[in-house]
């Protein structure tokens, strides 16, 4: 059926988001857990209540409190063409992971996604040097520039893309049944919109969260014999 001339049309910006946020795109995410896998490893997690608490509770106490407030501040800064000012907040990021693995998750899935963009073009080679050691908190910024996704819109895509992601693992590791993941998610998107006021909202001097068992345990997962995850 044709769409009604009274229906909203797509935005420009409504696919290139899609694709963002799209777990088929192939930069890795889906073989890491963030610490996940520890979790369950340990009983932490175990059920789709302590799962749901788990993603919820990192979603709005770490994610909400230190990346997401970091993306605001990295779109605005490559938006505005500040590569220092980037460069600053990108350091941020980098020096924020509790651990190895966390450390080298984000530098491996920044990596894959400006080789993605570069190879669609998104920006040129050059372009993606002037960033350099990016986090995947600043390659998602940066794709979200050039695709002229705004900012809230694409601050949503971005932790949509976490909390989905979470929710696969939790779905694969415990395991749970796709309704209970369809649940978490309801929870999450529910926790969504709070989650974006705080972070827009957060001042420079208040940048950072404490989350003692995701630190915990993504440094034990270093060491955990049997893995399906890498971090």
């Amino acid at each position: 059926m044709l769409a009604s001339a009274n229906e909203p049309t797509l935005q420009p910006w409504t696919l290139p988001l899609l694709r963002l946020v799209s777990p088929g795109l192939p930069i890795g995410g889906f073989a890491y857990s963030k610490g996940l896998e520890y979790a369950a490893h340990a009983g932490w997690v175990r059920d789709e209540a302590s799962a749901r608490e788990w993603i919820v509770g990192i979603l709005t106490h770490t994610v909400a409190q230190l990346d997401a407030p970091l993306f605001v501040r990295l779109y605005d800064a490559l938006a505005a063409g500040d590569l220092e000012r980037a460069a600053h907040w990108n350091a941020i990021v980098r020096a924020s992971r509790e651990s190895q693995e966390l450390a080298l998750e984000d530098a491996q899935l920044g990596a894959a996604l400006g080789r993605l963009l570069v190879s669609l073009d998104a920006v040129t080679r050059e372009q993606w040097a002037d960033l350099p050691d990016a986090s995947y908190v600043a390659a998602f910024a940066l794709a979200a520039v050039r695709w002229d996704i705004p900012r809230n819109a694409a601050l949503q895509g971005y932790l949509w893309a976490i909390l989905e992601s979470q929710t696969s693992a939790a779905v694969r590791l415990i395991p749970l049944g796709q309704s209970a993941g369809q649940r978490i998610l309801e929870a999450g998107l529910t926790a969504l919109p709070g989650a974006i006021e705080a972070a827009c909202a957060l001042p420079d001097d208040e940048l950072g969260a404490v989350a003692v068992s995701l630190a915990i345990g993504s440094a034990l997962h270093e060491t955990q014999y049997c893995r399906l995850f890498r971090s």
